[in-house]
């Protein structure tokens, strides 16, 4: 469906002072505009709103069939003909012919420049043959590298744009034939040629395919001789007979078809390649990548096939990556990349446009209220002229290459209208006479003559057989130039000022709250969008006026989908974020009061408020506005209150307007939980305690917890970046410090919140800076070890709790709460707290002065080293601070050592330190293929000390006993008294040899 308009995007018009009765024209670059008529070309300068001036003009070799200009390169490319031949030239550096006598240089194509002829083809007009072994037919360039494409009855013939350096300062351009496309079964009436894309059109048909290279392989390509088809495998549903017969007797029609993708190979069309350049640095193609072959059926109602059934305007208009409206690159890069490539063709009464980059789908389709004579396709809109008319449609190519270059553009983020909206005409203006048509830049030229009559460029006999065979294309001499003919330049208008037309038109809709609203605020910004993709052609000031339109048109679309209930209302949110306004402009634009005085708040709208209030803006709404939001939600979405409450934006809601609204809603399940530390929080902020506690007193903790995973900015919230307490949550702290730390655990679990972030919130919490560890982030830690959190890495976890229990140790620093686990609740409770080894509970108690309030911290630290998970090796580094002098300090590295396995180095300290230690240590610890240790270091130490005596003598004297009673058991006798000492009195060692003696005949 095409939706019509009547805008103006037409703006002036200016006549093209051209002598005779254009046969040819064309334009491009800057300013060119090239007209032919008979053996002469003129060339005009078109630039601004000012006259179309006269440049030049040169003559050709014979009367011009096809003109084609190519801006890389700034050369005119053109099919003469003459005597009945036709000649394939380019004329080259044509801006220095100054007048019509001057001297021209012509040169074969490839020939080779001499240096001193340098300056000879610097300051003139130079003119290249390009001989064909058969007729050109049509002429492409390449927007892109300049190469030129040759369409002949057999074969496309291409010529790479190259340069042939002449001096240092000095090259001039060349093509080099690099590539022979040898195409059976359909002679190309109109061909475009795109950055290695082809497209060709028949009557009938039209073939799109892509040249592949592959720089890696060096190999040339092999030509393989053409593989006529039999046209009977491409006509479908006719006998054998019916082939045989007269072709002026019957007229045979095959079937319309259309093939997608690899599927298009399967036309009967058959495609190869013929490398031909010499030039390494040409480009070269070795492979056939078929894109697309659609024919159409003629109309055969009446026996005389009329023009009507022929394709025309043929097309591959590229769209260039260079910047996106939405980006925020600086310096955007002039160099044009390839983004997305369009492909346009043209029935009399209907239009085609193709997307063929990565896929190829039919974007569009153009119903034509009159017979079309030609069009022109624009990054903006589709021009298309009848006998009287000047037709402009809108095209999806910026929305379809939009996605292209952003497949994820439809989000919360960011958003593009669909290519799949109906296209619409946004201007017929009436022009008597209209015969043809072209576009450059923002220019479009017209040829208008008033005689009445078309003249067909092809007249073909009235009956003929719809195959391929003996088909030629023959040009039709022009009739003698009459009176009544005009070249017209209409420039349109800029891309702003059209688009402020389409918005003060979309006003009409605007209460009426239709789709139309829509379908024309998205036309114009599609409009302005497509205006920035190609933003190399604009001066900065355009680019700043687009900018600016592009935002505003944004923000047109999200009031239209805040406003209206359809199933794309959330589209109202990724159009506001686009539109840079604020929640406070967007809340004074969506106030829309119904006739009867009611309001009405529609899905888009609060969809918007609700994620935009969810995102955590820095941005704070007034009391007014925030009361304004309640009332909305509280009509809207009832149960979405106690969120929007929790938002930081909401900080200046009145409490007393926050609590009226929370009592009428109706609680029930997890939402009772979650109303009631809502008005905790906000009974709080109202000074009132005894509502706050009990509330707080009305669901079990645990309860309490999953409300605050529903809703986490109860306790924390964001503002600038900066993790905030709120005030709910300082009074847990001071009041129910577990059910804090017990749900922001519970945040933890459901990803909620990260590690970092729970680490900073309670140092903020508890006024701590950032070398100061409050005990309520060691009692967090402690229920992330107990809980064993997935996503913590156990190792750091451990170095954080053993790393907080040295530093208070080693500074005699008590924690600053009281912690909420003791070391028995955590041994209890997690396997990674070991229990204490026995013999460390002696060597503690053998310190009358401990500070009692130490000890959970010691016992902590402890258990840890004991458990099964710790790695000792990373925390030996950190010991340094506890100093080995207290028996704190002693227990912790005798412990370490012991878990690394230096028991001889443990055994000497504990005989130094603490002897009544000793026994308990080496039955703990000497066991297995450790205890030989009993009696090759513990006995001969014992005995030595014992002899040197001194005052801890009797208790190394009982440490022997006890030590002797387990040699005694553990050796044979000859062992036993290889083990002690020579110089020992008989009598203290005979009963442990009589028990070694007789433990034989014992057992």
């Amino acid at each position: 469906m095409v939706q019509l308009y009547n805008l103006h995007p037409f703006g002036s018009q200016q006549v093209v002072p051209c002598k005779l009765e254009p046969e040819r024209f064309c334009g491009g670059g800057r300013d060119a505009l090239f007209v032919a008529a008979g053996c002469k070309v003129e060339a005009f300068a078109v630039a601004g709103q000012e006259l179309c001036q006269p440049r030049c003009a040169f003559s050709t070799l014979g009367r011009v069939l096809c003109l084609a200009y190519s801006e890389a390169g700034d050369y005119l490319a053109a099919i003469e003909e003459k005597n009945k031949a036709t000649f394939l030239r380019a004329y080259v550096n044509w801006r220095s012919k100054r007048t019509e006598n001057c001297r021209v240089c012509i040169r074969m194509v490839g020939h080779k420049v001499e240096a001193p002829l340098s300056d000879t083809f610097r300051d003139q007009m130079s003119i290249i043959e390009m001989p064909l072994s058969e007729a050109p037919l049509c002429i492409s360039c390449c927007p892109v590298k300049g190469d030129l494409l040759v369409g002949c009855t057999n074969k496309l013939v291409l010529f790479s744009l190259k340069y042939q350096i002449i001096s240092e300062e000095f090259s001039i351009l060349d093509f080099e034939r690099s590539l022979i496309i040898h195409i059976d079964n359909i002679v190309p009436v109109e061909i475009s040629f795109c950055v290695g894309y082809v497209a060709l059109m028949s009557d009938l048909e039209v073939l799109i395919v892509k040249l592949e290279s592959d720089p890696k392989t060096g190999e040339s390509v092999n030509y393989q001789p053409l593989k006529i088809n039999n046209p009977m495998k491409r006509t479908e549903g006719v006998s054998n007979e019916t082939l045989q017969l007269d072709s002026d007797d019957f007229v045979i029609c095959q079937k319309p078809v259309e093939l997608l993708g690899e599927k298009s190979s399967q036309s009967g069309v058959s495609v190869t390649l013929e490398s031909t350049g010499l030039d390494d640095k040409t480009i070269k193609y070795y492979h056939v990548q078929h894109l697309l072959y659609k024919r159409f059926a003629p109309d055969i109602s009446s026996l005389v096939l009329s023009d009507d059934i022929k394709l025309h305007s043929l097309q591959l208009l590229p769209i260039y990556q260079i910047g996106s409206p939405t980006s925020d690159r600086k310096k955007l890069s002039q160099e044009k990349e390839l983004l997305s490539l369009f492909c346009f063709f043209s029935l009399p009464h209907v239009g085609y446009l193709y997307m063929v980059v990565k896929s190829v789908e039919l974007m569009s389709v153009y119903q034509y209220p009159e017979k079309s004579q030609q069009a022109v396709l624009t990054p903006q809109f589709l021009h298309v002229i009848t006998s009287n008319n000047l037709q402009c449609f809108t095209v999806r190519c910026s929305a379809a290459a939009a996605r292209e270059e952003d497949p994820y553009v439809d989000t919360t983020l960011k958003a593009c209208p669909p290519v799949s909206m109906d296209v619409c005409a946004l201007r017929i203006q009436l022009f008597i006479g209209l015969k043809a048509i072209c576009h450059f830049k923002n220019h479009i030229i017209l040829l208008t003559k008033a005689d009445p009559e078309a003249i067909p460029e092809r007249r073909e006999p009235p009956k003929r057989l719809l195959s391929r065979k003996g088909t030629n294309v023959k040009f039709k001499t022009p009739p003698v130039a009459e009176a009544g003919w005009n070249l017209y330049i209409v420039d349109t208008i800029s891309p702003v000022q059209l688009y402020k037309e389409m918005v003060d038109y979309s006003n009409t809709y605007k209460t009426a709250k239709t789709q139309s609203c829509i379908h024309l605020l998205s036309e114009a910004h599609l409009l302005v969008r497509a205006a920035l993709m190609d933003a190399s052609q604009l001066e900065p000031g355009e680019k700043a006026e687009l900018l600016e339109a592009f935002k505003e048109s944004c923000g047109h679309l999200g009031d239209c989908y805040s406003r209206l209930d359809t199933q794309y209302s959330h589209l109202a949110l990724p159009y506001y974020k686009m539109s840079g306004l604020s929640m406070a402009e967007v809340l004074t634009r969506a106030d829309w009061p119904l006739e009867d005085g009611s309001q009405k708040y529609e899905r888009g709208l609060i969809f918007y408020i609700n994620h935009s209030l969810d995102e955590n803006l820095d941005e704070e709404l007034s009391e007014e506005l925030a009361a304004k939001v309640v009332q909305m939600f509280h009509m809207a979405e009832p149960k979405q209150l106690p969120h929007i409450l929790c938002s930081p934006s909401m900080k200046n809601i009145n409490p007393v307007t926050a609590m009226n609204y929370l009592s009428k809603l109706d609680t029930s399940g997890f939402l009772s939980i979650l109303v009631t530390l809502t008005k905790a929080a906000v009974a709080l902020k109202m000074g009132d305690l005894d509502r706050h506690r009990n509330e707080m007193k009305s669901h079990p903790e645990m309860k309490l917890v999953c409300g605050f995973i529903l809703e986490p900015r109860l306790l924390i919230q964001q503002r600038r970046g900066q993790i905030i307490p709120t005030e709910l949550a300082v009074q847990l702290k001071d009041t129910q410090p577990g059910l804090l730390v017990a749900s922001v655990l519970g945040l933890q679990k459901n990803n909620k919140i990260g590690i970092e972030e729970a680490d900073s919130f309670f140092k903020v919490l508890c006024g701590k800076d950032k070398d100061t560890i409050p005990q309520l982030l060691v009692d967090l830690w402690e229920a992330q070890l107990v809980a064993g959190l997935p996503d913590v890495v156990l190792q750091e976890l451990f170095f954080k709790l053993t790393s907080q229990y040295i530093w208070r140790l080693s500074k005699m620093q008590p924690p600053d709460t009281i912690p909420l686990r003791t070391s028995e609740d955590l041994i209890n409770a997690c396997s990674h707290y070991g229990l204490i080894y026995p013999w460390v509970n002696v060597l503690i108690s053998s310190d009358s002065l401990a500070d009692k309030s130490y000890t959970e911290d010691l016992s902590k630290l402890q258990s840890l080293i004991c458990g099964p998970s710790f790695d000792i090796a990373s925390i030996i580094p950190f010991l340094e601070p506890l100093s080995e002098d207290t028996i704190a300090g002693l227990s912790v590295h005798v412990l370490c050592r012991t878990r690394l396995k230096e028991y001889e180095q443990c055994i000497d300290t504990l005989l130094e330190r603490c002897p009544e230690a000793i026994i308990p240590y080496a039955n703990h610890e000497l066991k297995e293929e450790n205890r030989t240790l009993w009696w090759k270091k513990l006995l001969p130490e014992l005995c030595h000390r014992v002899k040197c005596g001194g005052e801890k003598g009797q208790l190394y004297l009982s440490s022997l006993k006890e030590t002797l009673s387990v040699v005694a058991v553990e050796l044979e006798l000859r062992d036993f008294l290889n083990v002690l000492p020579e110089d020992g009195t008989a009598a203290f060692f005979l009963p442990y040899l009589l028990y070694c003696s007789r433990k034989k005949s014992l057992t």
